[in-house]
C-alpha cells in the first residue's frame, strides 16, 4: 500500500505548489524512514546538515553536494521512494547522453511525467500550437528520456508519432576518435530518414537538434518540405547562436514558427522559450519552477553572478519521484531575472563549456 503524501507533493496538476513548502516537504519524504529513498537515505549518514531541519528554502539546496557522477553506479532500484510503488509507478529509467564519461542514470514516477505533461500543454497551447497535429521527433532514442516524452506528449495532443533512430554517442566518438566523415556519414544517415517521413506523411511539428537543422537547412528539397508542412520547429539537445537562430527564423523557415527548449535528464526536464520574444531578443528559458530551478554562478567561488553576465548553470529538481539538488550543468549561461513567482534564475544564450570535469565537451549531433 502506498505511504501517506503530504498535499502539497501531490497537488493538482494544474496547480503551483508553495516553494518553500514544496522544498521542505520533499525533505521529509526523501529522507524519513518510512517513505524515503533508499540512496539518499544512506547518503544522508554522510551529510554534515541535516536535509529535514535544515533544508527549508531553495537557498539551502546549495547546502547538497554535487551527486550526479554517483548516479553512474546506483542501481535504479535505490532511486524509487520507499513511498511508492516499486513497480506500478515507474515510468521509466534514463541515462545522460555520456557527454563527459560514462552515462548518468535516473527514474522518472508517473507522477513526475503526468505533471511534467501537464505543463508541456500549457506551454504549447500558449504558443497557439493546435492539438492533433503529427510530430516528427530527431532525437536520441534508446534509453534517452528525449525519445520517451514525445510519445506521451503526442499522445495527449491527439497527433500521431514519427521518430528516427539516433545514437548520439555513436557521432561524439567517432569526433573523438578524429573520423570527422563518419560523423558526416551519420548525419547524412538520420537526415534520409527524415527525408522519407518528410515526403510521405503529414509533419506538423519537428522536434530537431540545433546541429541536425543547421544541416537540414543546406538542402533545398527538406527546406521546402518543412516550409510546406511543418507549423512548428522545436530545437533542443544542443545549443544555438543569436545569429544561426535569427537567419533560421527571418530566412529559412519564415513562415515556421521555431522554439526552443533548454532540457536536461538530471532533472528530468527544463525549460521551454519565454513567450513574446522578438527575432532579436536573446532566446531566453524559464524553468518549470518550482520543480526545476536554476541558479548561475561563478564556479571558482559559488556565489551568483550579476544579472546579464555569464556564469556556469546549476540545476535543481525537486518533486515527489526525485531529488536532484545542485547539479553543476557543463553549460554556461547569461543570468536574467525570473518571471514573477519563479524560483532560482532564468538563463539566456546558452553554451557548453569547454571542458567539464577534466574532459573535453563534444556536443555532437545533439
Amino acid at each position: 500500500m502506498p505511504k501517506r503524501i503530504d498535499p502539497v507533493l501531490d497537488c493538482p496538476l494544474d496547480e503551483v505548489p508553495d516553494a518553500e513548502a514544496l522544498i521542505q516537504a520533499a525533505m521529509r519524504w526523501h529522507f524519513s524512514a518510512e517513505t524515503g529513498t533508499p540512496y539518499w537515505l544512506e547518503r544522508a549518514k554522510s551529510l554534515d546538515f541535516d536535509p529535514i531541519g535544515d533544508v527549508r528554502t531553495f537557498a539551502d539546496l546549495a547546502l547538497f553536494p554535487n551527486i550526479v557522477n554517483e548516479l553512474r553506479t546506483v542501481p535504479a532500484e535505490e532511486l524509487i521512494p520507499n513511498g511508492l510503488p516499486e513497480r506500478s509507478e515507474l515510468f521509466g529509467v534514463f541515462e545522460s547522453g555520456g557527454t563527459t564519461g560514462a552515462p548518468k542514470r535516473v527514474v522518472c514516477m508517473v507522477d513526475w511525467m503526468r505533471r511534467w505533461l501537464a505543463f508541456d500543454n500549457r506551454n504549447m497551447d500558449a504558443w497557439g500550437l493546435p492539438r492533433g497535429l503529427n510530430w516528427m521527433t530527431m532525437v536520441p532514442s534508446g534509453p534517452h528520456m528525449a525519445s520517451a516524452r514525445p510519445r506521451e506528449q503526442v499522445r495527449s495532443r491527439g497527433g500521431i508519432l514519427f521518430t528516427i533512430d539516433m545514437d548520439p554517442r555513436w557521432v561524439k566518438k567517432c569526433i573523438v576518435e578524429g573520423r570527422p566523415e563518419d560523423a558526416e556519414r551519420y548525419l547524412d544517415h538520420l537526415l534520409k530518414q527524415a527525408e522519407f517521413l518528410l515526403k510521405t506523411q503529414n509533419i506538423g511539428i519537428l522536434t530537431i537538434s540545433p546541429p541536425l537543422l543547421e544541416r537540414l537547412a543546406r538542402s533545398d528539397l527538406l527546406v521546402d518540405l518543412v516550409n510546406e508542412k511543418v507549423r512548428m520547429i522545436v530545437w533542443q539537445g544542443a545549443h544555438m547562436g543569436a545569429d544561426t537562430r535569427h537567419i533560421l527564423r527571418t530566412e529559412v523557415f519564415p513562415e515556421v514558427k521555431l522554439r526552443g527548449f533548454y532540457g536536461s535528464t538530471m532533472v528530468l526536464g527544463g525549460a521551454f522559450e519565454r513567450m513574446d520574444l522578438t527575432d532579436d531578443d536573446r532566446c531566453v528559458f524559464d524553468p518549470f519552477s518550482p520543480y526545476i530551478s536554476y541558479s548561475v554562478i561563478d564556479p571558482e567561488t559559488g556565489a551568483a553572478v550579476e544579472y546579464g553576465e555569464r556564469g556556469q548553470v546549476v540545476m535543481h529538481h525537486v518533486s515527489k519521484g526525485q531529488l536532484l539538488p545542485n547539479n553543476l550543468e557543463r553549460d554556461t549561461a547569461i543570468r536574467v531575472k525570473p518571471l514573477p513567482g519563479q524560483l532560482g534564475d532564468s538563463v539566456a544564450d546558452v553554451q557548453p563549456v569547454a571542458s567539464f570535469h577534466g574532459k573535453p565537451v563534444i556536443e555532437g549531433v545533439y
